[in-house]
């Protein structure tokens, strides 16, 4: 559709995404991955994982497509 994506996973699930990609076709389609857990973390703890993968998501996004 021509709509940048970048899937972000903590690396709990690193082998389910990868896996999940591949059986859609897409096994280059890789996720961010950012530390475990996100559920019981604070406002700032989050911000925080966020803040470290900000540039490779960035990079991501305006790279050419991979298809």
């Amino acid at each position: 559709m021509g709509i940048a994506a970048v899937p972000v996973a903590t690396h709990e699930f690193m082998t389910a995404a990868r896996a999940q990609a591949a059986a859609l076709g897409r096994p280059e389609f890789d996720a961010v991955y950012v530390p475990h857990p996100i559920q019981d973390q604070t406002k700032a703890e989050i911000e925080a994982k966020a803040d470290a993968v900000l540039d490779e998501l960035i990079a991501r996004l305006v790279s050419e497509p991979r298809l």
